[in-house]
């Protein structure tokens, strides 16, 4: 039970409200779950497809990051049995990821890099969103809620580093 900044960005991200009402702990399990695996998922593709060296190492860290914040979730789930929900909001961030790596997939170069970084500051804006205004609000656990709050800082650092990083790119 994972519930890292990137998965609730990835709820931010979407803009999908949840039609019934707020989500409850297991709903926000899966959904930090999903989005921590979007960002692995697409930072392993910067890593073997990023053209400048700098989007490379980011992709690896984002796939060290947030692979270190899923197993704190499922660690979690585990110790609290409870099992995650799947709902609206991460079956849309799930397509949302397949439409990212589409276009990703279908670019390279320059191009890849720019798309890449662009994709993840708006995601990590996105998730800082979702965390501060649905995931810790909403989260009934002491635990659930407390590890999101740990692991926000983390997402904020993934923010600045994106946006260094596309300042150089522009450079």
């Amino acid at each position: 039970m994972k519930l890292d900044a990137v998965l609730l960005a990835a709820l931010a991200f979407t803009g999908v409200a949840f039609a019934q009402g707020a989500p409850n702990d297991a709903q926000i399990a899966h959904i930090v779950v999903t989005a921590n695996q979007i960002d692995i998922d697409a930072g392993k593709l910067a890593e073997s497809k990023g053209a400048n060296a700098q989007v490379k190492a980011f992709g690896k860290q984002m796939v060290t990051d947030h692979t270190g914040v899923n197993q704190q979730a499922v660690a979690l789930a585990t110790k609290l049995k409870v099992t995650p929900e799947d709902n609206a909001t991460s079956q849309a961030l799930k397509k949302g990821a397949a439409d990212n790596m589409k276009t990703l997939n279908g670019s390279s170069g320059a191009a890849f890099d720019k798309a890449y970084i662009d994709h993840e500051i708006a995601y990590h804006e996105q998730v800082l969103d979702a965390i501060d205004k649905v995931l810790v609000p909403n989260a009934k656990n002491e635990e659930l809620k407390a590890l999101i709050v740990k692991v926000r800082p983390a997402f904020v650092g993934h923010l600045e580093h994106a946006k260094m990083i596309k300042g150089a790119l522009k450079g």
